[in-house]
């Protein structure tokens, strides 16, 4: 069985880990650092139902994610982990929920598994510094879930509020997917038990009721900012109606075709980013995928009164529904992780704490054996190689990291009571997201231009306000660290030799056939982080592809 040190142990590495990357790591372009921007306008044009990006109406995603970042910026200040902390708390009531919603259908090791394994899954050491609105979404459904279940077991209105509460919230987040979700997760789990009554019960109109209630202000702010003036021009497209755009478009749209965006419309997209969003338990969920389908064939499709198809029901549903999208990203399918997690806590009980599939677990044993030593390897070298200027400490630790994985590999098994391979789980997952947190991504972070021009121009004397965006450039974290939004300039004929502009390193040569004694104040490199190629990680060819940026003085007058 597992120990409630061991349990905690995992889950308080795993949050420091997450602390560290919400500290030293820099927000990312483009969607951290535009939602970090939309908070603190919120914040400081004190509009709250009506939201707004550089000055300019913003209608993408609902106002929730704005509300509660806005809200802790208010109480911390302007910073970036200001921004993150809501998110990282809604991640650590993911896990909390994922362990009580298990702990519901099976016993307490399995809840623990469970918990462990979206707390140290990829997605969640990525989302709670490179927040999107996913992070609280996954909070949201697995809450709601949990309180649903947790209210048909017992009947207490106290979990039935909580749960519509918890659906209304998921809704202000990211619309109906949180509505959707919990519905694909129960109507499966309601006929494989032949609970037919569970589909016709008066109380889900009181539940549809406090979901239109909570959903009243921001539906009046949809209603003030764009159904009393429609016609307005977003990505393009006349909106007619905000209310229109949040409640059908912007999720059914997709597949009616009047969403506008069109990305990664492939089956297999979702899965193939889980590759890497569910290490490093993502061969483990699959197979145990595989076992439970075999499971409910042979029992002809019927569960006891004390089984559960929420985790695998809900995850399939929600992954085909997902995938039959026409614009996908690699993060929509994280709201179902904690669903991810129970079908892999169950599986890992089975194999690492019964005598079941031992065959499977040797092969398991080994193919993971061998992967985590390639996680190891790739960390040294990334503590090394990409960027010179790593404290060699790092590369030290990341060195002492595989020695001790391969002599608990060897002798492992003598000296712990469960599976040597589970603890070298935790541990490989653990610290080289460390060593990534604290290392890799904020020396990755100093090749993105936002953050660093704004460091620049908050040291230096310049005027705000006489500094301008140049051309096509862009940066949402340029304006969050400045705490400045900045004008554009398009061409050479709207700047004037006040003016000082950042721009692409590229436009000097025809700034200064009008600006002849433009001065250069500062320059640096331009690279969008969240696309990393082997082209950029190796230094003998970064400078192949590298763009720069420029800050430079019109007249030559600082």
């Amino acid at each position: 069985m597992i120990s409630n040190r061991f349990f905690y142990s995992v889950l308080f590495f795993s949050l420091i880990v997450c602390i560290a990357g919400i500290i030293l790591i820099p927000l990312m372009d483009i969607d951290a650092a535009q939602y970090a921007m939309i908070s603190r306008e919120m914040l400081e044009r004190n509009s709250f139902l009506q939201i707004f990006e550089n000055g300019k109406d913003y209608l993408d995603k609902p106002p929730m994610l704005f509300w509660i970042s806005a809200l802790s910026l208010k109480i911390f200040g302007i910073y970036d982990w200001a921004y993150r902390l809501p998110s990282l708390g809604f991640a650590m009531l993911a896990v909390y929920a994922t362990y009580r919603l298990t702990i519901l259908y099976y016993q307490k090791t399995v809840a623990q598994l469970s918990a462990m394994i979206l707390a140290t899954s990829q997605a969640i050491f990525l989302i709670t510094h490179d927040v999107r609105c996913d992070t609280m979404l996954m909070g949201w459904v697995i809450l709601s879930i949990w309180q649903l279940a947790a209210w048909f077991e017992s009947g207490k209105w106290k979990n039935f509020i909580i749960a519509f509460v918890a659906i209304a919230g998921g809704m202000m987040t990211k619309g109906p997917i949180a509505l959707i979700v919990p519905v694909l997760a129960f109507v499966p789990h309601f006929i494989l038990r032949r609970e037919w009554k569970q589909f016709f019960r008066w109380e889900y109109l009181i539940g549809l009721l406090i979901i239109a209630i909570l959903l009243i202000p921001m539906s009046i702010g949809l209603y003030q900012q764009y159904d009393l003036h429609p016609g307005k021009i977003i990505n393009g497209v006349p909106i007619k109606s905000g209310l229109r755009f949040y409640y059908w478009t912007q999720s059914f749209g997709r597949y009616t075709g009047e969403n506008v965006f069109h990305e990664m419309s492939y089956f297999t997209f979702l899965l193939e980013n889980m590759l890497w969003s569910f290490l490093p338990w993502i061969v483990f969920f699959l197979v145990a995928l595989i076992i439970r389908f075999k499971d409910i064939l042979l029992s002809r499709f019927w569960l006891g009164s004390n089984q559960e198809w929420i985790s695998v029901g809900g995850f399939v549903l929600t992954y085909c529904i997902l995938a039959r999208s026409q614009a996908q990203l690699p993060h929509y399918i994280f709201v179902v992780f904690p669903l991810a997690s129970i079908v892999t806590g169950v599986f890992l009980y089975q194999i690492f704490f019964t005598k079941d599939f031992k065959v499977l677990r040797n092969i398991l044993q080994v193919l993971h054996g061998f992967i985590f030593i390639l996680l190891w390897i790739a960390a040294i070298v990334a503590m090394r190689v990409p960027f010179k200027e790593v404290p060699f400490l790092f590369f030290i630790l990341s060195i002492i990291g595989l020695v001790v994985y391969v002599v608990v590999l060897i002798k492992g098994a003598k000296w712990f009571k469960m599976s040597a391979l589970l603890w070298l789980s935790f541990y490989t997952v653990i610290g080289v997201n460390f060593l990534l947190s604290a290392n890799f991504y904020p020396n990755l972070l100093k090749y993105q231009m936002g953050n660093m021009a704004a460091d620049f121009i908050n040291q230096s004397t310049l005027s705000k306000d006489a500094i301008y965006v140049y051309g096509t450039l862009d940066s949402r974290s340029l304006n969050f660290y400045s705490q400045h939004i900045f004008a554009h300039r398009y061409s050479s004929t709207q700047a004037t030799p006040t003016d000082i502009l950042i721009a692409s390193r590229d436009s000097i040569s025809s700034l200064q056939v009008k600006f002849p004694n433009l001065l250069v104040l500062h320059k640096g490199p331009d690279f969008p982080v969240s696309m990393l190629t082997p082209e950029f990680l190796n230094p003998a060819t970064r400078e192949l592809g590298m763009k720069y940026y420029v800050i430079v003085d019109l007249d030559g007058k600082p």
